[in-house]
């Protein structure tokens, strides 16, 4: 190879460097945002990330859950009946590490305000990523568990996704493990594996993340909304969610 040949060909690593670096700092940057759901959420309240990441999950209260209804538009609501209002809009993504720590440290709250007859939660499971493997990861996810009629089963599997969350830049929720999953929280609807191995539902949740992202202003995840009003800070901790509710049944 020519003295040409070689400066080109080093450019060109130079440039493929360059470029991967650029993709490599994009991909944190949304990481982080969809962390946070917010980008100056950490700041919020003065050490407000130190004391939600101190906080303490609730114990799931004893007996079975409140019901849970899959809506016409994909959205899933848990609430006793004739439980209207306060209600809790719930956007998560089950490929962003936010949504997850959110569902480890304060699932059980929204679960045990449901099962107290305290307050309707609606979950919108949304595909917030553009980039890849994160986009097709979380789409894979999300339409599998539309596959699920609702009840419990739909919550097992719900929480069993956001505990087997795939690590940046990993392949994961592969069609084998969703459909063994969903076995695991009992789902036994006909057609179940069918659903899942075909994506059957891939372009709904996508449509549905589209237009719910768009006419709920959603910027990021987890977002959690209060009866249209977005819940910030110590808000989203266990005893925060609590008594935002309370303040809301007054």
């Amino acid at each position: 190879m020519g003295k040409a040949g070689r400066e080109k060909s080093v450019r060109e690593r130079i440039k493929e460097q360059q470029q991967a670096a650029r993709a490599a700092e994009k991909r944190r940057r949304m990481l982080t945002y969809a962390a946070v759901g917010v980008v100056a959420l950490a700041a919020i309240g003065g050490g407000w990330f130190y004391t939600y990441s101190q906080s303490r999950s609730e114990q799931p209260a004893a007996g079975p859950l409140a019901p849970i209804t899959v809506q016409p538009d994909g959205s899933v609501a848990m609430a006793k009946q004739g439980v209207a209002k306060p209600v809790i809009d719930v956007y998560e993504d089950f490929q962003c590490p936010g949504c997850q720590q959110f569902e480890e440290l304060s699932g059980p709250t929204l679960k045990n305000l449901a099962f107290e007859g305290k307050a309707k939660v609606v979950y919108h499971p949304i595909t917030i990523f553009g980039q890849e493997p994160l986009k097709s990861n979380s789409v894979r996810a999300a339409a599998a568990l539309r596959c699920v009629p609702g009840g419990e089963p739909w919550m097992r599997l719900h929480d069993k996704l956001f505990q087997e969350q795939p690590r940046e830049g990993d392949v994961g929720f592969q069609m084998a493990d969703l459909v063994a999953w969903g076995k695991e929280a009992g789902v036994t609807a006909p057609g179940f594996e069918q659903c899942v191995t075909s994506q059957q539902h891939a372009q709904a949740h996508l449509a549905y993340s589209g237009k719910t992202m768009k006419e709920a202003a959603i910027e990021g995840t987890p977002t959690v909304k209060l009866d249209g009003q977005a819940l910030e800070g110590e808000q989203l901790s266990p005893v925060g969610l609590r008594q935002a509710v309370e303040d809301a049944a007054k």
